[in-house]
C-alpha cells in the first residue's frame, strides 16, 4: 500500500525504506484530517501471530519513525512506531477506531530497539526492547474485524521531507500464547 519510492534489502537481510515527504497514517481526532499516505508493506493472516523486528531512523525532521503496523481495514489499524517526538526519540503507538489517538510511551533515546506485535484472536499486544530480551509493554487493545489482517512494517515522515529507516531482523512466527501481554 502505497509503495515507497525507494527501498532495498541490504546484504544483511536488512529492509531499508525511504519515506517520501509529509507521508502519514493518522485520523486527527478533530476529523480535519485523514492522513493515508505512508509507505505500508505488509502481508495478510488470519493466523495468531507474533513479528518481531528491530528498528533503526535516520531522523531527520519531527515525527519522523518506523513502525510495525496491524490493520483490518482502512478505518482500523495500529501502530507502533519509534519516533522522534519533541526532539527526543520515543516509543509511541497509534491505535485507530475511525478516528486515531496518540499515545506518548518511553523516551529511549538514540537506540535501535526491538519491536514485537502479538496477536491472538481480537486482542493484540505492543512490546519494545532494548536489548531484545526484556520486553516493556506498550499498548493492549482489541481490534474488531481482525479475521484478516494486513500486518507489516512503515516508514513515515508526517511533516518534514522524508528519512531512511531500517527494519532488521525482520521476522513473522505462529503464536499459540492466548496471553499476549506476558509474551
Amino acid at each position: 500500500m502505497n509503495e515507497p519510492h525507494e527501498w532495498t534489502f541490504s546484504e544483511q537481510s536488512a529492509l531499508i525504506i525511504t519515506a517520501p515527504p509529509r507521508a502519514d497514517f493518522f485520523h486527527n481526532p478533530t476529523e480535519e484530517t485523514r492522513k493515508n499516505s505512508v509507505p505500508f508493506l505488509y502481508t495478510t493472516t488470519s493466523e495468531n501471530f507474533i513479528l518481531t523486528t528491530r528498528v533503526s531512523v535516520d531522523i531527520r525532521d519531527r515525527n519522523d519513525s518506523a513502525c510495525l503496523m496491524v490493520m483490518a481495514d482502512e478505518n482500523n489499524w495500529a501502530k507502533l512506531c519509534y519516533e522522534d517526538f519533541r526532539g527526543r526519540p520515543s516509543i509511541i503507538s497509534v491505535v485507530t477506531k475511525d478516528i486515531s489517538d496518540d499515545c506518548i510511551g518511553d523516551y529511549v533515546g538514540n537506540v535501535k530497539p526491538f519491536f514485537r506485535v502479538s496477536r491472538y484472536d481480537n486482542c493484540i499486544a505492543f512490546h519494545y526492547s532494548l536489548d531484545g530480551n526484556d520486553w516493556a509493554l506498550v499498548r493492549y487493545f482489541g481490534m474488531k474485524n481482525s479475521q484478516r489482517l494486513k500486518v507489516g512494517v512503515v516508514a513515515q515522515s508526517p511533516v518534514g521531507e522524508g528519512c531512511v529507516v531500517k527494519f532488521d531482523y525482520l521476522q513473522l512466527f505462529p503464536n499459540t500464547n492466548k496471553d499476549v501481554n506476558n509474551i
